[in-house]
């Protein structure tokens, strides 16, 4: 027979937040990807791609961003410890997705190489607040 113990679990994520945090890592990548395009070509839409692509994880992002902050507040201070780096991990990839989207507005041909290692930075951090954000959150243990 399988019981679950409630005592130490964290709660599951909010289908809601769960939707939001799925937007940033797919819409970064994206934006890597039309930087290597851009980077291959020379074409100047592979880098509008990019600004689009970037502006769109970073209002996603700020939702997902903004729900973990009220996550943070709302758990007692002994779960604090796992949703702060989430938050952390969140924070990091919005401030230096923002600062991407200062880069990718300058002219196309100045936005290389610091655009391109800034979206290969920031997909990383989308790829880890994800894998933080779906794989710690659970209802039970199982015994």
């Amino acid at each position: 027979m399988v019981a679950l113990s409630h005592s130490g679990a964290l709660r599951p994520l909010h289908p809601l937040h769960a939707i939001l945090l799925a937007f940033p890592f797919p819409l970064f990548t994206g934006a890597l990807a039309s930087d290597f395009a851009y980077r291959a070509s020379f074409h100047i839409q592979w880098a509008n791609f990019s600004s689009w692509l970037i502006a769109g994880g970073l209002l996603v992002g700020g939702f997902a961003l903004l729900w973990a902050l009220i996550n943070l507040f709302r758990r007692g201070p002994a779960r604090k410890g796992r949703l702060a780096v989430y938050f952390v991990v969140l924070l990091a990839m919005w401030g230096l997705g923002f600062v991407n989207a200062l880069v990718h507005a300058k002219d196309a041909w100045a936005t290389m190489p610091e655009g391109l290692y800034l979206s290969a930075i920031t997909t990383l951090l989308a790829l880890v607040a994800a894998w933080i954000g779906y794989s710690g959150f659970r209802t039970g243990d199982v015994r």
